[in-house]
């Protein structure tokens, strides 16, 4: 029986560009055909955030109901869990992201340098 080479693995280094690509770009993607009526209103911006507001207070009555002081409120426990209200204000602030064309990514990254240089450095 001949022996067959193995084949030889290389790795190949993404670009800056291919680094770089944020990672909402499948989110917004479909933003696009979602709001595609809508983003370049300019009222469009207004009701997102009207929206978000909205979402928060949503998703603090949902964990209220489940885990704080409203656990007794079997309405508010009957609609969605404070994770689904969770979901639909990255949604939101996704949406909002996108029509405003505000990298997330960066964005994130930036807080979290703020939090970090807070820890390793808090003010006294």
């Amino acid at each position: 029986m001949k022996k067959t080479a193995s084949p030889k693995i290389t790795t190949v280094k993404p670009s800056d560009a291919q680094r770089h690509v944020s990672p909402f770009g499948r989110y917004f993607t479909m933003l696009n055909e979602i709001d595609k009526d809508l983003k370049d209103s300019n009222e469009f911006g207004s009701i997102l955030i009207l929206s978000l507001v909205e979402e928060i207070g949503e998703m603090s009555r949902a964990y209220l109901a489940k885990h704080g002081r409203k656990a007794t409120n079997l309405a508010a426990q009957n609609d969605e869990t404070y994770q689904q209200e969770l979901g639909d204000i990255l949604v939101t602030i996704i949406r909002f992201a996108h029509i405003k064309n505000i990298n997330l990514d960066d964005r994130i990254m930036y807080t979290l340098g703020k939090i970090k240089k807070r820890k390793n450095s808090p003010k006294i």
